[in-house]
Protein backbone atom coordinates (compact mmCIF):
# COMPACT_ATOMS: atom_id res chain seq x y z
CA UNK A 1 0.00 0.00 0.00
CA UNK A 2 0.87 3.94 -0.46
CA UNK A 3 2.43 5.22 2.81
CA UNK A 4 1.09 8.57 3.79
CA UNK A 5 3.23 10.86 5.28
CA UNK A 6 2.31 14.64 7.22
CA UNK A 7 4.15 16.48 9.54
CA UNK A 8 2.47 16.02 13.28
CA UNK A 9 3.39 18.07 16.26
CA UNK A 10 6.21 20.14 17.02
CA UNK A 11 7.19 18.75 20.12
CA UNK A 12 10.02 15.56 19.52
CA UNK A 13 8.70 12.20 20.18
CA UNK A 14 10.33 10.72 22.95
CA UNK A 15 13.02 7.70 22.27
CA UNK A 16 11.83 4.39 22.33
CA UNK A 17 13.30 1.85 25.09
CA UNK A 18 15.61 -1.15 23.53
CA UNK A 19 13.01 -2.92 25.15
CA UNK A 20 10.85 -2.51 22.51
CA UNK A 21 13.08 -4.72 19.95
CA UNK A 22 14.34 -6.79 22.75
CA UNK A 23 11.01 -7.84 23.10
CA UNK A 24 10.67 -8.96 19.89
CA UNK A 25 12.91 -11.79 20.71
CA UNK A 26 11.73 -12.10 24.22
CA UNK A 27 10.09 -15.85 23.71
CA UNK A 28 13.26 -17.08 21.70
CA UNK A 29 15.82 -16.26 24.18
CA UNK A 30 14.40 -17.84 27.07
CA UNK A 31 15.76 -21.03 27.79
CA UNK A 32 13.70 -22.12 30.51
CA UNK A 33 11.10 -20.25 33.14
CA UNK A 34 12.88 -18.59 36.06
CA UNK A 35 16.31 -18.48 34.19
CA UNK A 36 18.07 -15.99 33.83
CA UNK A 37 18.80 -15.18 29.83
CA UNK A 38 22.19 -15.34 28.86
CA UNK A 39 23.85 -14.16 25.36
CA UNK A 40 23.76 -16.99 23.86
CA UNK A 41 20.29 -18.25 24.65
CA UNK A 42 19.32 -17.58 21.55
CA UNK A 43 19.75 -21.03 20.77
CA UNK A 44 18.53 -22.73 24.24
CA UNK A 45 15.17 -24.49 24.12
CA UNK A 46 14.94 -26.09 20.64
CA UNK A 47 13.74 -29.12 19.48
CA UNK A 48 15.98 -30.56 16.96
CA UNK A 49 14.86 -32.72 14.41
CA UNK A 50 18.05 -34.41 13.16
CA UNK A 51 21.17 -35.63 14.13
CA UNK A 52 21.74 -35.94 18.20
CA UNK A 53 20.87 -32.53 19.64
CA UNK A 54 23.89 -32.70 21.62
CA UNK A 55 26.38 -32.52 19.06
CA UNK A 56 24.18 -30.11 17.37
CA UNK A 57 23.94 -28.11 20.76
CA UNK A 58 28.13 -27.78 20.31
CA UNK A 59 27.86 -25.57 17.78
CA UNK A 60 25.47 -22.95 19.57
CA UNK A 61 28.29 -20.64 20.51
CA UNK A 62 30.62 -20.60 17.60
CA UNK A 63 29.89 -17.42 15.14
CA UNK A 64 29.92 -19.07 11.82
CA UNK A 65 32.72 -18.45 8.74
CA UNK A 66 33.59 -15.01 8.13
CA UNK A 67 33.04 -16.08 4.61
CA UNK A 68 29.25 -16.59 5.71
CA UNK A 69 28.87 -13.18 7.32
CA UNK A 70 30.12 -11.83 4.79
CA UNK A 71 27.59 -13.51 2.70
CA UNK A 72 24.60 -12.90 4.81
CA UNK A 73 25.94 -8.93 4.91
CA UNK A 74 25.56 -8.54 0.95
CA UNK A 75 21.81 -10.08 1.31
CA UNK A 76 20.96 -7.77 3.45
CA UNK A 77 22.68 -4.46 1.86
CA UNK A 78 20.78 -5.98 -1.31
CA UNK A 79 17.80 -6.53 0.76
CA UNK A 80 17.08 -9.68 -1.43
CA UNK A 81 15.13 -12.91 -0.30
CA UNK A 82 16.52 -16.35 0.50
CA UNK A 83 15.11 -19.89 1.12
CA UNK A 84 16.54 -21.45 4.07
CA UNK A 85 15.84 -24.84 5.47
CA UNK A 86 13.78 -25.06 8.89
CA UNK A 87 15.75 -27.09 11.39
CA UNK A 88 13.97 -26.33 14.47
CA UNK A 89 11.49 -24.69 16.93
CA UNK A 90 10.67 -23.46 20.30
CA UNK A 91 8.04 -21.51 21.33
CA UNK A 92 9.04 -17.70 20.41
CA UNK A 93 10.10 -19.24 16.39
CA UNK A 94 11.44 -21.05 14.49
CA UNK A 95 15.09 -22.09 13.77
CA UNK A 96 17.32 -21.71 10.10
CA UNK A 97 20.14 -23.19 8.89
CA UNK A 98 22.62 -20.86 6.81
CA UNK A 99 25.73 -22.63 6.11
CA UNK A 100 27.38 -22.12 9.41
CA UNK A 101 25.27 -19.67 10.52
CA UNK A 102 22.21 -20.20 12.11
CA UNK A 103 19.28 -17.73 12.27
CA UNK A 104 15.99 -16.92 13.83
CA UNK A 105 12.59 -16.64 12.63
CA UNK A 106 10.47 -14.93 15.21
CA UNK A 107 6.70 -16.87 15.27
CA UNK A 108 5.72 -12.72 14.82
CA UNK A 109 7.23 -12.26 11.81
CA UNK A 110 5.49 -15.92 9.97
CA UNK A 111 2.96 -16.06 7.19
CA UNK A 112 -0.30 -17.28 8.24
CA UNK A 113 0.29 -18.18 11.84
CA UNK A 114 -1.92 -19.01 14.52
CA UNK A 115 -3.06 -15.66 15.63
CA UNK A 116 -3.10 -14.68 19.77
CA UNK A 117 -6.53 -15.57 20.44
CA UNK A 118 -5.65 -19.76 19.47
CA UNK A 119 -4.46 -22.18 22.15
CA UNK A 120 -0.50 -22.13 23.30
CA UNK A 121 -0.80 -25.86 21.78
CA UNK A 122 -1.72 -24.82 18.60
CA UNK A 123 0.26 -22.64 17.90
CA UNK A 124 3.48 -24.79 18.69
CA UNK A 125 1.83 -27.41 16.94
CA UNK A 126 1.99 -24.86 13.48
CA UNK A 127 6.36 -24.16 14.32
CA UNK A 128 6.79 -27.98 14.78
CA UNK A 129 5.32 -28.54 11.53
CA UNK A 130 7.02 -26.28 9.64
CA UNK A 131 10.48 -28.09 10.99
CA UNK A 132 12.20 -29.91 7.51
CA UNK A 133 10.57 -27.28 5.44
CA UNK A 134 12.29 -24.40 3.33
CA UNK A 135 11.24 -20.70 3.77
CA UNK A 136 11.62 -17.66 1.58
CA UNK A 137 13.08 -15.15 4.16
CA UNK A 138 14.34 -11.72 4.32
CA UNK A 139 17.05 -10.82 6.70
CA UNK A 140 15.65 -7.64 9.47
CA UNK A 141 18.66 -8.18 12.02
CA UNK A 142 22.58 -8.59 11.51
CA UNK A 143 24.80 -8.49 14.73
CA UNK A 144 27.86 -10.74 13.84
CA UNK A 145 29.24 -9.62 17.29
CA UNK A 146 26.12 -11.21 19.29
CA UNK A 147 26.18 -13.67 16.76
CA UNK A 148 22.55 -12.23 15.52
CA UNK A 149 20.79 -13.11 12.73
CA UNK A 150 16.84 -13.05 12.26
CA UNK A 151 14.76 -13.18 9.59
CA UNK A 152 11.24 -12.69 8.35
CA UNK A 153 8.88 -14.11 6.20
CA UNK A 154 6.32 -11.77 5.77
CA UNK A 155 8.95 -9.32 4.92
CA UNK A 156 10.37 -11.33 2.29
CA UNK A 157 6.82 -10.70 0.54
CA UNK A 158 7.45 -7.43 -0.90
CA UNK A 159 10.04 -6.62 -4.06
CA UNK A 160 13.49 -5.64 -3.18
CA UNK A 161 14.52 -2.11 -2.15
CA UNK A 162 10.71 -1.71 -1.03
CA UNK A 163 11.73 -1.47 2.60
CA UNK A 164 14.82 1.29 2.13
CA UNK A 165 11.79 3.55 0.03
CA UNK A 166 9.67 3.37 3.26
CA UNK A 167 13.35 4.33 5.60
CA UNK A 168 14.12 6.80 3.72
CA UNK A 169 10.59 8.25 3.28
CA UNK A 170 9.40 8.31 6.56
CA UNK A 171 10.55 10.45 9.61
CA UNK A 172 10.67 11.28 13.46
CA UNK A 173 7.61 12.68 14.12
CA UNK A 174 5.55 11.56 10.41
CA UNK A 175 2.07 10.23 11.02
CA UNK A 176 1.45 7.35 8.84
CA UNK A 177 -1.12 5.13 7.46
CA UNK A 178 -0.24 1.30 7.69
CA UNK A 179 -2.72 -1.90 8.01
CA UNK A 180 -2.32 -4.20 11.36
CA UNK A 181 -0.26 -7.73 10.36
CA UNK A 182 -0.02 -9.04 13.23
CA UNK A 183 -0.30 -9.14 17.61
CA UNK A 184 1.58 -10.33 19.88
CA UNK A 185 1.64 -9.70 23.43
CA UNK A 186 4.17 -7.09 23.46
CA UNK A 187 2.50 -5.13 21.17
CA UNK A 188 1.55 -4.56 16.84
CA UNK A 189 3.03 -5.29 14.08
CA UNK A 190 2.04 -2.51 11.20
CA UNK A 191 2.93 -2.95 7.77
CA UNK A 192 3.76 1.15 6.55
CA UNK A 193 3.81 0.03 2.42
CA UNK A 194 6.45 -2.74 2.47
CA UNK A 195 8.21 -1.66 5.74
CA UNK A 196 6.67 -3.06 9.27
CA UNK A 197 7.03 -1.03 12.27
CA UNK A 198 6.41 -1.84 15.95
CA UNK A 199 3.99 -0.49 18.24
CA UNK A 200 4.48 -1.42 21.56
CA UNK A 201 2.35 -2.34 24.27
CA UNK A 202 2.89 0.42 26.14
CA UNK A 203 2.19 2.61 22.96
CA UNK A 204 -1.18 1.59 22.56
CA UNK A 205 -3.23 3.84 24.49
CA UNK A 206 -2.59 6.08 27.81
CA UNK A 207 -4.85 3.62 29.55
CA UNK A 208 -4.36 0.04 30.49
CA UNK A 209 -3.85 -2.17 28.09
CA UNK A 210 -4.51 -5.73 28.74
CA UNK A 211 -3.32 -7.43 25.44
CA UNK A 212 -2.91 -5.67 21.86
CA UNK A 213 -6.30 -7.99 20.84
CA UNK A 214 -8.46 -5.70 22.93
CA UNK A 215 -7.28 -2.54 20.69
CA UNK A 216 -6.75 -3.60 17.48
CA UNK A 217 -7.12 -6.62 14.88
CA UNK A 218 -5.86 -8.32 12.00
CA UNK A 219 -6.57 -6.25 8.70
CA UNK A 220 -7.10 -2.84 10.59
CA UNK A 221 -6.16 0.45 8.59
CA UNK A 222 -4.75 2.95 11.23
CA UNK A 223 -2.89 6.12 11.33
CA UNK A 224 -0.03 5.83 13.85
CA UNK A 225 2.86 8.33 15.34
CA UNK A 226 6.51 7.43 14.17
CA UNK A 227 8.56 7.45 17.48
CA UNK A 228 11.97 6.96 15.74
CA UNK A 229 13.21 5.46 12.26
CA UNK A 230 16.21 3.48 12.57
CA UNK A 231 17.97 3.47 9.25
CA UNK A 232 20.99 0.66 9.81
CA UNK A 233 18.57 -2.09 11.72
CA UNK A 234 15.76 -1.31 9.57
CA UNK A 235 13.56 -0.03 12.52
CA UNK A 236 10.84 2.08 13.06
CA UNK A 237 9.08 2.14 16.22
CA UNK A 238 5.37 3.14 16.20
CA UNK A 239 2.69 4.78 18.50
CA UNK A 240 -0.98 5.38 18.21
CA UNK A 241 -1.38 6.88 22.02
CA UNK A 242 0.57 9.85 20.75
CA UNK A 243 -1.70 11.01 18.15
CA UNK A 244 -4.35 11.95 21.24
CA UNK A 245 -2.99 14.08 24.41
CA UNK A 246 -1.92 12.98 27.43
CA UNK A 247 -5.01 13.09 29.62
CA UNK A 248 -2.86 13.47 32.84
CA UNK A 249 -1.31 16.70 31.29
CA UNK A 250 -4.31 18.58 31.68
CA UNK A 251 -6.23 16.35 34.70
CA UNK A 252 -6.12 19.37 37.16
CA UNK A 253 -7.66 21.88 34.78
CA UNK A 254 -10.27 19.27 34.06
CA UNK A 255 -11.28 17.94 37.86
CA UNK A 256 -11.37 18.85 41.27
CA UNK A 257 -10.80 17.69 44.48
CA UNK A 258 -14.62 16.79 45.98
CA UNK A 259 -16.06 16.43 42.52
CA UNK A 260 -18.36 13.72 41.97
CA UNK A 261 -17.22 11.29 38.87
CA UNK A 262 -18.09 8.10 37.02
CA UNK A 263 -15.92 5.65 36.20
CA UNK A 264 -15.38 1.45 35.32
CA UNK A 265 -13.56 -0.31 37.93
CA UNK A 266 -10.69 -1.81 36.10
CA UNK A 267 -8.74 -4.37 38.72
CA UNK A 268 -9.19 -5.10 41.90
CA UNK A 269 -5.94 -5.61 43.97
CA UNK A 270 -5.11 -6.62 47.71
CA UNK A 271 -4.69 -2.65 48.66
CA UNK A 272 -7.65 -1.40 46.62
CA UNK A 273 -9.80 -0.76 43.22
CA UNK A 274 -8.65 1.11 40.39
CA UNK A 275 -11.46 3.01 38.21
CA UNK A 276 -10.89 4.30 34.81
CA UNK A 277 -12.96 7.64 34.74
CA UNK A 278 -12.01 8.47 31.02
CA UNK A 279 -10.05 6.50 28.38
CA UNK A 280 -6.28 6.70 29.57
CA UNK A 281 -7.18 8.12 33.24
CA UNK A 282 -7.47 5.50 35.98
CA UNK A 283 -7.80 6.42 39.98
CA UNK A 284 -7.46 4.32 42.78
CA UNK A 285 -9.96 3.92 45.44
CA UNK A 286 -7.47 2.89 48.65
CA UNK A 287 -9.68 -0.37 50.47
CA UNK A 288 -10.31 2.30 53.51
CA UNK A 289 -12.23 3.84 50.35
CA UNK A 290 -14.27 1.22 49.61
CA UNK A 291 -17.15 1.01 52.09
CA UNK A 292 -18.02 1.41 55.75
CA UNK A 293 -17.27 -1.75 58.22
CA UNK A 294 -15.16 -4.81 57.65
CA UNK A 295 -14.62 -7.37 54.60
CA UNK A 296 -12.27 -9.59 53.96
CA UNK A 297 -11.45 -8.61 50.34
CA UNK A 298 -11.95 -5.43 47.90
CA UNK A 299 -13.22 -7.82 45.48
CA UNK A 300 -16.42 -8.38 48.11
CA UNK A 301 -17.03 -4.85 47.71
CA UNK A 302 -16.38 -4.57 43.64
CA UNK A 303 -15.60 -6.50 40.59
CA UNK A 304 -13.59 -5.43 37.52
CA UNK A 305 -16.68 -4.04 35.01
CA UNK A 306 -18.43 -2.17 37.95
CA UNK A 307 -19.95 1.26 37.73
CA UNK A 308 -19.29 3.51 40.12
CA UNK A 309 -19.68 7.07 41.68
CA UNK A 310 -16.65 8.30 43.51
CA UNK A 311 -15.86 11.30 44.96
CA UNK A 312 -12.14 12.77 44.13
CA UNK A 313 -9.97 12.86 47.14
CA UNK A 314 -6.87 13.88 45.57
CA UNK A 315 -4.84 15.07 42.08
CA UNK A 316 -1.43 14.96 41.49
CA UNK A 317 -1.02 15.13 37.67
CA UNK A 318 2.89 14.99 36.97
CA UNK A 319 2.84 12.04 39.19
CA UNK A 320 0.45 11.05 37.25
CA UNK A 321 -2.10 9.97 40.58
CA UNK A 322 -5.99 10.10 41.31
CA UNK A 323 -7.35 9.30 44.56
CA UNK A 324 -10.88 8.18 44.67
CA UNK A 325 -13.24 7.33 47.28
CA UNK A 326 -16.65 5.21 47.15
CA UNK A 327 -17.43 5.03 51.16
CA UNK A 328 -17.29 9.34 51.17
Amino acid sequence: MTTEVQQYGSSPPLPPDEGYWEALLQEGEAATEGETARKDALWDGFDYVDGDPDQFGKQKPHGGSQADWEQVQQVFDADTTIELRIVGHNRGGLLVEWNSLRGFVPASQLVDFPSPNDAVQRRRDALADRVGQSVKLRVIELDREQNRLILSERAAQVQPGTRATVLNTIDEGDVCSGNVTNLCDFGVFVDLGGLEGLIHISELSWGRVGHPKDILERGDEIEVFVMSVDQDQGRVALSLKRLHPDPWQTVEERYYVDQVVEGVITNVVDFGAFACIEEGLEGLIHVSELAEGHFLHPRNVVQEGDHVKARILNIDGRARRLGLSLRR
